[in-house]
């Protein structure tokens, strides 16, 4: 449904759909509700059972809560994932589209589960805020955690400076780059063999957790030379025999083509509204024996403009009006199409 809630009549059509709601959920800046009296405020007492969930840049309280933001701004960058996560020797870069989006959709679906419940309990309804930055920096905990707890961050050290040089990438014969990471120092024995380079086990620069950390670069040019004149294939059987925590460095078109990720459920098939399909990420969890999957396709913006208009008591003549007097719309001539 498409409302113009900056008019009355179209404020007066929400809250008369928000009667029958159970949960409401914005994006808009807190600024922009208030002006509309459609913020919590504004409905809580006229709505006391209404789940009202905001989702924002930066929250309810303070001097910035009407910043403009995208999750590359507020999640990425101010919330410090993007210094977390860079090496200090490189030049920052953008996180991939909608990486922060969805850590704070989750988040937030985990808040309206929670309230739903609550209300279960309680008949009554409540205010729900989640932001961009405060997801942010929940998904950088571990950071956060010890910059809070001793006052001092862990900066993404560049390769040769790195305190654990059996952890990371690298890169074999063909080519093909994979990530390991010890378990702890008994894994040691095992990365070295998958390496084909068992004789480093004894080599007094190396079989200590605190002297390998202190001759890094020299572990890393043996690693490298061990890795770099092995298949991946043969990487990949040592590191998996010696149980090592080990995965494949993979781009959008290998992981489309993984033989595990349909088994994990990774993907969905939904309908493109012209009788075809197309497969699409699934959501981060299932419930087996259950069809959870996308019914789609997504509906046009305003495809169901009179039928929820009607199901919240407008007369058919009601409708029309609306729709005449640009306080309702229905879909555009021309919609316009993700791969457009």
């Amino acid at each position: 449904i498409v409302l113009n809630t900056s008019t009355p009549e179209g404020r007066e059509a929400l809250i008369a759909i928000l009667r029958d709601t159970d949960i409401f959920i914005t994006n808009l800046r807190p600024g922009a509700l208030k002006r509309a009296r459609i913020d919590y405020e504004s409905l809580k007492a006229e709505l006391p059972t209404l789940i009202y969930c905001s989702v924002s840049g930066y929250g309810l309280e303070g001097d910035d809560i009407d910043i403009p933001a995208f999750d590359i701004t507020a999640f990425w960058t101010r919330a410090g994932v993007a210094a977390a996560t860079i090496p200090t020797d490189q030049r920052p870069f953008p996180c991939r589209p909608g990486f922060g989006d969805h850590v704070t959709a989750t988040a937030t679906l985990s808040a309206i589960l929670a309230a739903v419940y609550e209300r279960h309990k309680t008949g009554v309804g409540r205010l729900i805020e989640a932001s961009l930055l405060r997801a942010g920096v929940y998904a950088l905990g571990w950071d956060l955690s010890v910059q809070l707890r001793y006052g001092e961050g862990t900066p993404a050290r560049p390769r040769a400076a790195t305190l654990n040089p059996i952890s990371g990438y690298f890169q074999t014969a063909d080519g093909r780059w994979f990530c390991m990471l010890p378990r702890g120092p008994d894994n040691w024995p095992a990365i070295a063999k998958a390496a084909g380079r068992p004789h480093l086990v004894d080599d007094p620069r190396f079989n200590d957790p605190m002297v390998r950390s202190q001759n890094a670069p020299a572990l890393l040019d043996e690693l490298d030379a061990g890795f770099g004149s092995i298949s991946f294939d043969q990487a990949a059987e040592g590191l998996t025999k010696g149980d090592i925590i080990w995965g494949p460095l993979q781009h959008a078109g290998d992981v489309v083509n993984d033989i595990q990720a349909p088994h994990a459920g990774c993907f969905a098939t939904v309908s493109d509204g012209r009788g075809g399909t197309f497969k699409i990420p699934a959501a981060p969890v299932r419930f087996p024996g259950v069809d959870d999957g996308p019914k789609g396709p997504a509906p046009q913006h305003g495809q169901h403009t009179r039928e929820v208009l009607a199901e919240a008591g407008y007369s058919a003549e009601a409708i029309e009006k609306l729709l005449a007097s640009g306080a309702a719309a229905e879909p555009f001539a021309h919609p316009v199409h993700a791969a457009e």
